[in-house]
């Protein structure tokens, strides 16, 4: 519970840090418009990008990593605040809006924390059994108990494959259909050596649809996230030669 809470903290950090860049460049341009201040170079690209609905630059150098459009990156910035408020307000939540974190890594890091001081084990030898519920993520708010050990995680997006809910394993994308929602899923630390892994495709997770980032000073992606075995009665290399992988937000 203590990881918890160190997650939430440091989220709640980086939120603040664009809600105060976000209010202070649109308080600045407001006065810019009637001519209390000088509409500054800085100023005016923000001007600019939000006339043609893009996210300006100045946001975006302290924001995570979105392709959406201003209006559709406003509301689903909302919809995190709103993820966080509810947490604060309610205490931890029963399922885990995974897409919603600024730094998925840290969040990820804190259920293994968890697990190893409940089981004392060394961190590092944990890894993740993934496990995906007949539970829609539209429907996650029907899950008001969370699980023994781990996490239940939603608002997942398959590229290049779909979830087949009969056969509870990856089967090939409906025609014109990009992408299919992945229902909930339980995250299950376990440690590595007695895992066991049935036949499965290890599907990478990004965090928008154009798979680079760049390595932060933490080691990690600034795209990618994780790898999640799902499983799958083809060979790895069908489900490669089609690009297929999961995403945190789409770019609508």
């Amino acid at each position: 519970e203590e990881s918890m809470n160190t997650v939430l903290a440091q989220e709640c950090v980086r939120f603040n840090r664009l809600i105060r860049t976000v209010r202070k460049s649109l308080a600045d341009i407001r006065k810019a418009i009637v001519g209390l201040v000088v509409m500054s170079q800085e100023l005016e690209g923000i001007y600019d990008a939000m006339m043609i609905g893009k996210v300006p630059a100045t946001w975006a150098s302290v924001s995570y990593p979105s392709l959406k459009p201003l209006g559709s990156y406003v509301k689903d910035l909302i919809a995190r605040l709103s993820f966080l408020q509810t947490w604060i307000d309610h205490g931890k939540p029963a399922t885990y809006w995974i897409s919603g974190f600024f730094f998925t890594q840290a969040f990820l890091t804190g259920v293994r924390q968890n697990f190893a001081r409940k089981y004392t084990i060394a961190i590092d030898l944990l890894v993740y059994n993934f496990t995906v519920t007949d539970t829609e993520s539209d429907d996650c708010s029907s899950i008001d108990t969370p699980p023994d050990d781990g996490c239940y995680i939603y608002g997942l997006y398959l590229e290049g494959t779909r979830w087949d809910r009969e056969a509870k394993m990856l089967g090939e994308s409906y025609p014109k259909q990009l992408y299919d929602t992945l229902p909930v899923m339980l995250l299950e630390p376990v440690e590595s050596a007695k895992r066991v892994i049935p036949p499965h495709y290890p599907t990478p997770v990004y965090k928008t649809t154009e798979r680079k980032g760049v390595l932060a000073t933490t080691g990690h992606s600034s795209n990618y996230v994780m790898q999640v075995d799902l499983a799958s009665d083809m060979a790895p290399s069908h489900w490669i030669n089609r690009g297929a992988a999961l995403l945190c937000s789409l770019d609508d």
